[in-house]
């Protein structure tokens, strides 16, 4: 079972990789479906690592939920 320090890595990972491609710009994003499935698919990523977090995590970081 994954513990929340490997979630956190999770998102973290997530969310290095959506800046790598957020930086393209606006009009890249919504002409790119590929982009859009890419940005979308870690956004569901760190949901449901932040979701599968404990819950003492949850009540002491309460900006996680």
């Amino acid at each position: 079972m994954r513990n929340d320090r490997e979630r956190l890595r999770d998102i973290q990972e997530a969310i290095n990789k959506i800046e790598k491609y957020a930086v393209q710009g606006k009009e890249e994003f919504f002409a790119n479906e590929l982009i859009q499935s890419w940005i979308l698919l870690q956004l569901q990523i760190i949901g449901e690592a932040a979701r599968s977090m404990n819950p003492q995590t949850h009540e002491q970081y309460t900006e996680i939920s």
